[in-house]
């Protein structure tokens, strides 16, 4: 993907995760899909898998002098941060599982960034 290509799909892609963490907090998540058992638990793979890939290209690739990614170890805490908060808001609940699931997008996401950085080089 162009350097181009990867920013306007990252500036996109926080938009519409942003958007759904406004509705998850606000209590407006569409329920239509609540019929399909652990929908949510896909979703946060999905959901942080994508933004990784898209974060860790956008960053470049780039580590810390240790050797850890900047934008994984970055939305890591985050995710840690946002999905200990969700206890305390009254339309989120905090769940172990979700946390999980999410980090292990992180870990997919990063994944096959660094797959296709490795492909291109």
């Amino acid at each position: 993907m162009s350097s181009k290509a990867v920013k306007v799909s990252a500036l996109v892609y926080a938009i519409v995760f942003l958007t759904i963490l406004i509705l998850a907090y606000t209590g407006n998540l569409p329920t239509q899909l609540d019929f399909i058992p652990y929908l949510d638990k896909i979703g946060h793979v999905i959901l942080y898998a994508i933004a990784t890939y898209l974060g860790h290209s956008l960053f470049g690739y780039r580590r810390l002098r240790n050797g850890l990614p900047i934008f994984p170890l970055l939305f890591a805490i985050f995710t840690i941060v946002e999905e200990a908060v969700q206890g305390f808001s009254p339309n989120r609940t905090l769940d172990a599982i979700d946390l999980v699931m999410s980090l292990f997008g992180i870990g997919l996401g990063y994944q096959l960034a660094e797959n296709g950085n490795k492909r291109r080089s």
